[in-house]
């Protein structure tokens, strides 16, 4: 690893992880339209409005701190908010538990 990358680990105790994975899952089933998965990166849709972008964010937010070596960005596009996922490589099962969340299925390796 080279010695900028952040290392990959998420700092959620295991009080955190199943409250935030239910907030992630909440939000996939209010919201969730399409969910594409690569081996380092993943582009999710939602639809747009009644406060779905701010649960987007809220969600990037609280991720930022506790997987800071994931880059996520989220965007607008008509009638629809896009979270975009960056991961280093070695970190494919935290973006697939991250994605699974979203979908409503069950975490493996986070």
């Amino acid at each position: 690893m080279p010695d900028d990358a952040l290392p990959i680990a998420c700092s959620l105790d295991a009080t955190e992880l199943p409250l935030r994975l239910a907030e992630m899952r909440d939000l996939g089933r209010a919201a969730l339209i399409d969910a594409w998965t690569g081996a380092t990166g993943a582009q999710l849709s939602f639809v747009g409005g009644a406060g779905v972008r701010d649960r987007v964010e809220a969600i990037v937010a609280a991720e930022s701190r506790c997987c800071a070596f994931l880059d996520m960005a989220v965007t607008d596009e008509p009638d629809t908010i896009v979270l975009t996922i960056e991961a280093p490589e070695d970190a494919e099962l935290v973006l697939a538990d991250l994605v699974d969340a979203f979908r409503g299925q069950p975490q493996v390796g986070r």
